[in-house]
């Protein structure tokens, strides 16, 4: 069985690549594909939180892997090192794959090109590296992508049934649910796992396909670094109702809304909807 190793972070979504690798999947007998996205450092916020930046490349991953057993292609998929060069050496002695496909941004927009990246490691493995170059401005993804941006409504029914008649509305459609863990590290983080859990099994048992991350306790930089980290066509966002909600008074909707440019919707729940 031919293993090739996939790496990619941005683009992974993108067109050319996945046609790229049902290509790979139709000539082989047999294909064992890996996965491998570097983590990414948000640039909004003063801290890093590790969790965070660890789910967000795992996002990508779990969409993949969904998107690519739709089409009868099963992937592992594993989160590397900030230092793409680092990640894919790391993946290389994991797994020794036969292949390697890198895909960047085009060279005006890719950093890893900057730093000659498929050469470093064409020379140092002398494996069959191939470049695949994906437009995102160009060619989009495809499929339609909603961030939704939840915390104590998480599992609230009026989220879910909003989520559900947006899929109905598209042919395929990709939720990337975004919990702030609201206090910072700790029990808030557990927490806000503990949602975000919720929040994805509910969903998936609805039919949506859909992944998720915690992010930073402030709601504004959780939602800038998640359009950092994925390109999405609208935003979702559930509060409780204005008299009981911080994100509310804090004017988070319109501030989203101005900031990114992009559609946003406003979900309300009741406290007994989001505690049932």
């Amino acid at each position: 069985m031919k293993t090739v190793l996939v790496v990619a972070n941005e683009t992974l979504g993108g067109a050319a690549l996945l046609a790229r690798i049902k290509e790979k999947a139709a000539d082989a007998d047999g294909l064992r594909l890996v996965i491998c996205v570097p983590r990414t450092n948000p640039r909004q916020g003063n801290i890093i939180y590790d969790e965070a930046v660890f789910d967000a490349a795992q996002v990508r991953i779990d969409l993949a892997r969904k998107i690519l057993r739709e089409e009868g292609i099963d992937a592992i998929g594993e989160v590397g090192d900030p230092d793409p060069y680092t990640a894919t050496m790391d993946a290389i002695a994991e797994y020794r794959p036969d292949e390697i496909i890198i895909s960047t941004y085009p060279a005006a927009s890719s950093g890893w090109l900057r730093r000659d990246l498929v050469e470093r490691i064409a020379d140092a493995t002398q494996i069959p590296v191939e470049h695949v170059v994906v437009d995102m401005d160009q060619e989009g993804v495809p499929f339609g992508v909603t961030l939704v941006v939840a915390n104590r409504t998480a599992a609230s029914p009026a989220l879910l049934d909003a989520l559900k008649a947006r899929a109905d509305d598209l042919q395929r459609h990709v939720f990337i649910f975004v919990v702030p863990q609201e206090g910072g590290q700790g029990v808030a983080a557990r927490q806000a796992r503990a949602r975000l859990t919720q929040m994805i099994d509910r969903a998936r048992a609805a039919g949506l396909i859909c992944a998720g991350m915690i992010a930073d306790p402030d709601p504004y930089n959780a939602v800038m670094n998640a359009l950092q980290f994925f390109r999405v066509d609208d935003i979702v966002i559930s509060t409780l109702p204005a008299t009981r909600s911080g994100w509310m008074r804090a004017d988070l909707i319109e501030r989203v809304r101005r900031a990114s440019n992009k559609p946003v919707e406003h979900v309300e729940s009741t406290e007994a909807e989001a505690a049932a």
